[in-house]
This record gives structure tokens, sequence and C-alpha cells, in this order.
């Protein structure tokens, strides 16, 4: 059986996966890796909790649908709102990440 080094090692979830050839690194640390792997997860569970429109601006924003990131200007262009809007939501946006993180984090 040939195995590729690219083949991801939790079938299913592309976007965060760990590769072969990211555990036969020198230094990786596999307690680290799915630490970061468990972070990810919960990071997109408390985006994927936020009103519509302030999930696609974090998503646009910082490039977490598959884009690179976005400026507030360009943001602002394609969801037709005010650039100054943009930074609202966003500020509001990432207050309430922050506080659902603080949130399960005190529960852990």
């Amino acid at each position: 059986m040939v195995v590729s080094l690219q083949e991801t090692l939790e079938a299913g979830k592309e976007e965060s996966a760990l590769t072969l050839s990211d555990v036969l690194q020198d230094g990786f640390c596999m307690e680290d890796a799915c630490e970061r792997q468990d972070e990810a997860r919960r990071l997109r569970r408390l985006i994927e909790g936020l009103p519509a429109r302030e999930r696609k601006l974090i998503l646009l924003r910082y490039g977490l649908a598959g884009q690179p990131p976005l400026t507030q200007l360009e943001t602002a262009q394609l969801l037709q709102i005010s650039r100054s809007y943009v930074s609202r939501l966003e500020t509001h946006a990432l207050d309430q990440l922050r506080k659902g993180w603080l949130q399960e984090s005190s529960v852990e």
C-alpha cells in the first residue's frame, strides 16, 4: 500500500487535518498539534454561533472561507455596508468570540 505524505490523518477535515508530512517533521509535537486542532474546532464552533452577518464578516476579514483575508474596505464593498460599520461589527463579533472563548475555558 502506498501512502502519500500529504494524506490527512483525520479524513474529511481538510482545513485543519494533520498530514503524515506534519507528523514526520523534526520537532513535531503530537500533543501541540492536537491542541491546535482542538482550538481550531472550538473557534469554528464559536464563529458558527455568531449572527449571519457577523459570521460572514469574520470569515472574510480573516480569510477563513478559503480565500485571502480582506481589508475593511474590501469587506465593506462586498457586504454593501460602510467601512465604519464593518469596523463596529468586527469589534462586536470579536468581543463575542472572546467572551465565548473565555466562558468555555472556565468550564474546562
